[in-house]
């Protein structure tokens, strides 16, 4: 396994981000398409034994479930000291006015279930999963700095927003010496590359880590919309992958990739992460099958040249920007 420096930080993680939002209870939360423990259970063993250390989850995924799983198996397969672990904090955790959002109550309320769940005393890396649009922006820091001070988080994220927003966020933080954000998990893959534009070179330039979600684009590139128009039984309850994929460019793309993966001898897939972990230092992973955790060890090892990557990049062209309520 090969491992990175988390951006500026002096933390070291695995190239590979083991993405555990996969894997729960399919009859809690949004996801239906999740595989319960004991099926999970064989993922997180290849996973620790490929020598990953980097687990990201969330509170959202399964309502907890996710984070109780991989709170499990870290203990069957490592130790709390060699294990890097992320969660997120934000999305709706059941009904009621006080269970979603980014207000001091539910940040603090929201780290101490994560702990429970998860096992431990403390996560490596705290997300925002969304900003919320009601809560001021200073309490939302000031929370954070908090749990922070407490020892709860050791560092903080922020996934998908505005580079304008995340820029002001971190410069309120600067200036009233607040724990910073050290990471962006953004959403960047060969279909969707308009983070090029100011959020990824902002980050490079702050020592900012970029932890990019979806480098399959929702599984796009792996061939979950098939050139018939038809989806996988995934990619049809993918409201995402539905509604945001399947664009004239995007068929000329994955055309692009699949040619290129002929060539090579690869699948797909293996294509597409290379091309991002060309760009990023941690692509995250899906792991809904067995392959595509081997899939993306596999990518590790497949280096594009310049003329590989220019021309998977060749038939971009700007587009709609995604939101990121």
């Amino acid at each position: 396994m090969q491992y990175t420096q988390l951006g500026g930080t002096g933390l070291n993680v695995s190239r590979l981000c083991f993405g555990c939002m996969s894997f729960g209870d399919p009859s809690r939360g949004n996801h239906s398409w999740v595989l319960p423990e004991d099926q999970a259970k064989p993922f997180y063993r290849d996973a620790f034994e490929a020598g990953i250390n980097f687990f990201d989850t969330a509170n959202y995924y399964s309502r907890g479930v996710s984070e109780e799983v991989l709170g499990r198996a870290m203990r069957e397969h490592s130790t709390r000291e060699q294990t890097v672990i992320a969660t997120k904090v934000g999305l709706d955790m059941e009904q009621g006015p006080n269970s979603k959002g980014l207000s001091r109550k539910h940040i603090v309320e929201s780290i101490n279930a994560s702990l429970k769940r998860l096992g431990t005393d403390y996560v490596d890396l705290y997300y925002i999963h969304r900003l919320d649009g009601q809560t001021p922006m200073e309490e939302t820091l000031e929370a954070l700095d908090h749990v922070v001070r407490q020892g709860k988080v050791l560092y903080l994220g922020c996934s998908s927003a505005w580079t304008w927003q995340f820029v002001k966020m971190r410069e309120f933080q600067k200036a009233n010496g607040l724990a910073r954000f050290s990471v962006m998990q953004n959403f960047y893959n060969l279909l969707y590359r308009e983070e090029e534009r100011e959020m990824i070179p902002y980050c490079r330039s702050e020592g900012v880590a970029l932890v990019p979600w979806s480098p399959l684009a929702r599984g796009f590139l792996a061939g979950n919309r098939p050139k018939a128009g038809e989806a996988t039984n995934r990619g049809a309850r993918d409201k995402l992958n539905a509604g945001y994929f399947g664009t004239p460019q995007d068929y000329k793309i994955l055309a692009k990739v699949e040619k290129l993966a002929e060539k090579l001898g690869v699948k797909p897939a293996q294509v597409a992460l290379a091309w991002t972990a060309a760009k990023v230092d941690c692509p995250i992973i899906g792991t809904t099958k067995p392959h595509h955790l081997g899939d993306a060890l596999e990518a590790l090892d497949l280096t594009l040249n310049a003329a590989q990557i220019k021309s998977l990049e060749g038939a971009y062209a700007p587009r709609p920007v995604m939101g990121h309520a």
